[in-house]
């Protein structure tokens, strides 16, 4: 149970970050994104290195769309 919560702090952390990183989009995107790819993760046994998993995985799909934002205006 402490693993999920600070699994849980973990992600909410690495959405505060990637809305920092990618202020050009909007929280909600970045927050749906980041958990799209947390819960791809579900079945993953180990769990110690899901959040890098899910902040690199998270990061490759949100700079895309913050590229074509910014090359858009």
């Amino acid at each position: 149970m402490a693993a999920e919560i600070n699994e849980e702090v973990a992600v909410q952390e690495i959405v505060d970050r990637l809305a920092e990183k990618f202020p050009m989009l909007p929280r909600e995107r970045v927050t749906e994104v980041v958990r799209e790819v947390h819960s791809s993760m579900d079945a993953a046994p180990v769990r110690d290195f899901v959040p890098v998993l899910v902040e690199r995985g998270a990061k490759d799909r949100l700079k895309p769309e913050a590229k074509a934002l910014s090359t858009a205006g």
